[in-house]
């Protein structure tokens, strides 16, 4: 266990995300999600991430149900604040936001204080639970003076509180964390796929920056959406369809993978791992089969030959402090 920044939360190397968990992009059933949540457990993953956002609250509720029987203090969940959902009449899917659920709500953006406060307390009572580990602004791209002035503050108020444990940002970018990691008192970031064997951004500014200023990261998105899982034609990059040129490098990658022994999805992982300001790396997982495969490829060795092979080719670009 880590404990991110000077919080004094801890996270398990490897977490769950459990997008999943809200029927994205297709439906899970409720005992496949709980089987997902189990195997996590039983895997010794003990740091859980979801959000408002996955599916309109229905990830929130399931990951809820499913950890309701374990030891509170032997976990550790993070949620995200910034999107409020309000009712709405239930007509119509939400496939629009990528989740097969009913239109039960409509996301509103709000990093308002109060919105803030809201959301959480909706979401604490979504999760079953009387307080937040960690909690994210989610997604504030649009909203940056919003989320400083006003989102952040409220934030920081609810950690003194003691109602959360830890505070910081996630978002698919990194322009807009480091400037968290410089001018505010996070103590974690959520960055997803921009520290990945394919999209490496994250490592010119944010990661040298958290390290520098003891702010953990929390690295999600590590198979970019899917494409460093199973680079197929089909696979997404970015939750779109990939762009050729980076199929043929998620492929090349491959190639070099089985040569070497290993798998994509394992040496994905180790990448994300191998940075020492990332704390943990988030493994999106809709079943127990999906867990279990994480897990296995998370706890992999990957020779050294692989990543010298990577450099030697052009595949992989020195990283500061990164894997070997």
């Amino acid at each position: 266990m880590t404990a991110l920044g000077r919080s004094g939360v801890e996270v398990t190397a490897l977490g769950f995300g459990a997008a999943a968990l809200g029927n994205l992009y297709t439906p899970v059933d409720e005992e496949q999600a709980h089987a997902a949540v189990h195997a996590a457990w039983q895997r010794g993953i003990r740091y859980f991430d979801t959000a408002p956002h996955y599916g309109l609250g229905l990830s929130e509720r399931r990951l809820g149900q499913a950890l309701r029987g374990y030891d509170r203090a032997a976990y550790t969940v993070s949620t995200k604040v910034g999107r409020r959902l309000d009712p709405a009449d239930g007509t119509g899917d939400d496939l629009a936001h990528g989740f097969a659920v009913p239109a039960a709500h409509r996301r509103v953006w709000d990093f308002t204080a109060d919105g803030v406060r809201r959301t959480l307390e909706a979401s604490l009572e979504r999760l079953g639970l009387d307080r937040a580990d960690v909690v994210y602004l989610h997604d504030p791209d649009d909203h940056a003076e919003q989320a400083f002035r006003e989102g952040y503050p409220a934030l920081e108020e609810l950690r003194a509180q003691g109602v959360v444990g830890a505070i910081g940002a996630g978002m698919n970018q990194t322009e807009m964390l480091t400037r968290f990691v410089r001018d505010t008192d996070v103590d974690v970031v959520l960055c997803a796929g921009r520290y990945t064997l394919l999209d490496r951004s994250a490592a010119t500014a944010l990661l040298p920056e958290a390290a520098r200023r003891g702010v953990s990261v929390v690295i999600g998105g590590a198979f970019n959406s899917g494409l460093l899982a199973h680079p197929t034609p089909q696979a997404t990059y970015d939750y779109r369809s990939a762009p050729r040129e980076v199929l043929e490098r998620a492929l090349r990658l491959k190639e070099v993978a089985d040569r070497h022994g290993t798998t994509l999805r394992a040496a994905a992982l180790a990448f994300c791992a191998g940075h020492p300001a990332v704390a943990s790396v988030l493994a999106g997982a809709r079943s127990a089969a999906e867990v279990h495969d994480c897990a296995d490829g998370f706890a992999a060795p990957v020779p050294d030959a692989f990543w010298r092979e990577l450099r030697a080719t052009g595949l992989l670009e020195p990283v500061s402090g990164g894997p070997p």
